[in-house]
């Protein structure tokens, strides 16, 4: 099986078109579609700043296949969750495009700066150039971001891997390698924020930023695999 990640520039859609006027904001879809018909609902999180936030949600909201948008927390919070109702037939949706393709993806795709990015799992029969094709001819943008062998006895390890890896933006991956490059995290700190910080070109405070959100993705998904694994606490 090959892990395949796909940026994919979505035109046409809501999501992605406005996300590209708030690039600081990242949106993951995080919970499965509801209704029938035409009305459909769901859940997506939101982080980066406040301000951002507020503009993309306005912006959204005017859509014409955009139907209601509920902010279910405050906009201040790390992860802003909102219910979103669409219009099914005026959306065109890259997952029912993969489906259709007999396709699997990894729920839960993120959107940054008018980027999708979907990780694919393909087998020996998947074409990978007619998946690409398929979704260029209805007019958008790909980027093969990376395309490995998944090794058999590592599947499970690897796929969880890469999972957190894809909650990261881009930036987010940037600072926090540097960190851990430059000994951020050893035992007797060799470096501060503002070292990440000029070694990677950007203010302070923003790199504090990305770093706190990069950690925070990292720990909660490690926070899941030791529960699921039986690992976490057993509070004695």
């Amino acid at each position: 099986m090959r892990e395949v990640t796909l940026r994919v520039r979505h035109h046409g859609e809501p999501e992605s078109d406005i996300s590209a006027d708030y690039p600081t904001i990242t949106i993951r879809s995080v919970s499965s579609m509801t209704g029938s018909a035409a009305e459909r609902k769901r859940i997506i999180e939101i982080t980066g700043p406040k301000s951002s936030i507020e503009g993309f949600l306005d912006d959204f909201a005017a859509a014409p296949a955009v139907l209601e948008v509920d902010p279910l927390t405050p906009l201040d919070v790390p992860r802003v969750l909102v219910a979103v109702t669409i219009d099914s037939y005026q959306w065109d949706s890259i997952s029912q495009r993969l489906t259709d393709l007999g396709v699997h993806y990894r729920t839960g795709a993120t959107i940054t700066a008018g980027w999708e990015r979907w990780t694919l799992f393909l087998g020996e029969t998947d074409d990978l150039n007619e998946i690409v094709a398929s979704l260029e001819r209805a007019g958008n943008e790909t980027d093969l971001v990376r395309n490995i062998e998944v090794d058999h006895v590592g599947e499970q390890e690897q796929l969880e891997f890469s999972r957190v890896l894809s909650e990261l933006t881009r930036r987010q991956r940037e600072v926090l390698g540097t960190a851990i490059e430059l000994g951020y995290y050893r035992p007797k700190k060799e470096t501060s924020i503002e070292g990440i910080a000029a070694t990677v070109g950007i203010a302070s405070t923003t790199a504090w930023e990305h770093l706190a959100r990069a950690e925070g993705k990292v720990m909660e998904e490690v926070g899941q695999h030791l529960s699921s694994t039986g690992t976490g606490s057993t509070n004695r």
